[in-house]
């Protein structure tokens, strides 16, 4: 499913219009991605936690020369389903 046919989806189970349901959509989105940007959590009940992870430098090795490198710290976006969705 992508996110025009979830829009679909979320307008035919609300009754909402396809223009109103797209703005509902794309508020969810851009509140967790603003919350995870100011690396904060966004917990929903049932469904997982959209957080911000930061993976620490390391050195790690080219594979194509082999000679050492510096990997620096990098913060990413991460998602843990709640156990309600992992059981499904």
């Amino acid at each position: 499913m992508n996110k025009s046919e979830l829009t679909k989806a979320v307008a035919a189970s609300t009754g909402m219009t396809a223009a109103g349901a797209a703005s509902a959509v794309d508020a969810v989105f851009d509140t967790i991605t603003e919350a995870v940007k100011g690396k904060e959590s966004v917990a929903i009940s049932g469904f997982g936690t959209f957080m911000a992870k930061t993976r620490a430098a390391r050195d790690g090795r080219n594979p194509a020369t082999g000679d050492k490198i510096h990997i620096p710290e990098k913060t990413s976006a991460a998602f843990k389903p709640a156990s309600a969705l992992k059981d499904i």
